[in-house]
């Protein structure tokens, strides 16, 4: 399987990795690299990943990691993870 991100991650992630940088560079970094070493290791075992409370579609996954939840979508027939976004505490639909 593939992994696609969508914009709107792209976009979420950027403003969170921004926000930590003002903080500290180094561990905006680290955050942004094992994140995404994460996400690459969802194809392996989608499924292991908690359903998403919200959703009745099986196939819809969450990945936390530090306190920050990123859904995706599985895609079966396309052979896809879709990256939908990335959140921590705020609402996200």
């Amino acid at each position: 399987m593939i992994i696609e991100q969508t914009a709107r991650f792209e976009e979420e992630l950027n403003i969170i990795v921004n926000f930590i940088a003002l903080d500290s560079p180094r561990r905006a970094l680290e955050f942004f690299d094992k994140l995404i070493s994460k996400i690459k290791e969802i194809p392996q075992n989608p499924y292991i990943y908690r359903k998403r409370l919200s959703s009745k579609d099986e196939n819809i996954r969450e990945l936390i990691y530090k306190g920050y939840t990123v859904p995706f979508f599985i895609d079966k027939e396309a052979h896809k993870i879709i990256i939908l976004g990335v959140f921590n505490q705020n609402i996200w639909e």
